[in-house]
């Protein structure tokens, strides 16, 4: 399951810590030139898929600079070899330059999981990145972070007074997460102004799709908030929507309002899955295409139960990735207008990797194409009514000031 394609989160994804740790030991020698002569043997051949390049590379460099550390460095209560073994494997991936590709310790891979799964301890933020800084992709509704003020946009520039410049994405996570209970300082940036937060860290639970009912001029529209692409959305949308498709079919509701806003995305396979409820059989969703793989087309195939629907959709910033793929799909074939503000911009597919003991890896192995043929990567997607929701005074977001989900009805009952 965990082999799925996934388009990160800004994420997401809902994406998870990265923190050291592994079992890794070395033996004792009675040299350094002894311990780096056999650690090296160790190193070749330990992988029958390696090439022939990689099987004969040296490695005396790295055990001479491990030596090195080992022997002189000042804290010798630091030197920590698990730590160094997987930040060195660490090291290696991220000398790739891509921040979706990404090695994981087994605890990291642990709350990677459980992060589609809808659950871990923190204080409940999206994170991503922007212009290679640490940037919240969205609050969670209920979430400390949501009750804090934090506002998807928000930089973070330091965790605990620690400056995050340079951090990757799954480190700014890991500093970020914690126990329940436990507290974690921010240091934000919003519209050029620092200001900073002391958040309590919660269980957090995160529901896929949230069901409401608004009514507007004796009309009542269904608004179907779908907060990411996890393990439990397709269960949690086919409920929904056989309660959505009755009341359709009852003539109870004038439409459907998708609200995309703040999702950062997750399964790829879902995106398009959800987007099969809309349209018709056959129909391309999205392609993928790779130097490396052949290229990919993920087609609408199952008969949709809201095909004729009325049908407004709602993105904002915090809208990333899987969810891009939707709303991408749905304005590509004129099913649905968008409403909003313009999406995140996060156009490539990662695979994740179960690894030895525990560990796993997200490598970036292709970019998504929309079915007309725009690769939103870094651009996003501009909404068909623009509508940016502004809050007097700094206040959080309401029902009562959501001018995105008014604009949203207003269109569907005129």
């Amino acid at each position: 399951m965990f082999r799925k394609k996934i388009t990160n989160i800004i994420l997401l994804l809902s994406i998870t810590v990265f923190i050291f740790g592994s079992g890794f030991k070395l033996g004792q020698y009675k040299t350094r030139e002894d311990s780096i002569q056999q650690l090296n043997k160790s190193v070749f051949n330990i992988s029958n898929s390696a090439s022939t390049a990689e099987k004969n590379l040296n490695f005396s460099l790295f055990w001479e600079a491990w030596g090195e550390l080992e022997k002189k460095f000042i804290e010798k209560d630091k030197i920590d070899v698990q730590k160094m073994y997987y930040g060195a494997i660490k090291g290696m991936v991220s000398s790739l330059d891509d921040p979706y590709t990404f090695f994981l310790t087994p605890e990291e891979n642990k709350e990677s999981k459980d992060d589609l799964a809808g659950k871990f301890e923190g204080i409940g933020a999206q994170l991503g990145l922007q212009g290679n800084r640490i940037v919240i992709v969205a609050p969670l509704k209920n979430s400390p972070a949501k009750r804090a003020g934090i506002k998807a946009g928000d930089l973070i520039n330091k965790v605990d007074d620690k400056s995050t410049k340079g951090w990757t994405l799954p480190q700014a996570v890991s500093k970020i997460r914690g126990a329940e209970g436990t507290k974690v300082k921010l240091t934000l940036e919003r519209d050029a102004k620092e200001f900073e937060l002391m958040i309590v860290r919660e269980q957090i639970k995160v529901e896929s799709v949230e069901l409401n009912y608004e009514k507007k001029k004796n009309q009542t529209i269904a608004h179907l908030k779908l907060n990411q692409f996890g393990d439990n959305t397709n269960d949690e949308w086919d409920i929904a929507v056989d309660e959505i498709s009755s009341k359709w079919q009852k003539g109870e509701i004038k439409g459907l309002i998708l609200d995309l806003r703040d999702n950062p995305g997750g399964y790829l396979d879902s995106s398009v899955y959800l987007a099969s409820e809309f349209l018709p059989r056959g129909k391309m969703v999205v392609k993928q295409t790779s130097t490396t793989q052949d290229i990919k087309t993920y087609n609408v195939d199952r008969e949709g139960k809201l095909l004729d629907i009325p049908l407004i959709a709602i993105i904002n910033k915090g809208s990333a990735s899987a969810s891009e793929i939707l709303a991408g799909a749905l304005r590509d074939y004129k099913r649905a207008r968008l409403v909003g503000e313009k999406s995140f911009g996060k156009g490539s597919v990662q695979e994740a990797t179960n690894l030895k003991g525990g560990a796993g890896i997200h490598i970036t192995v292709a970019k998504w194409i929309l079915p007309k043929g725009d690769w939103i990567n870094a651009k996003g997607i501009e909404p068909d009514i623009k509508v940016e929701n502004k809050p007097k005074d700094g206040n959080s977001l309401t029902r009562e000031n959501d001018q995105q989900l008014e604009k949203a009805i207003e269109q569907l009952i005129k």
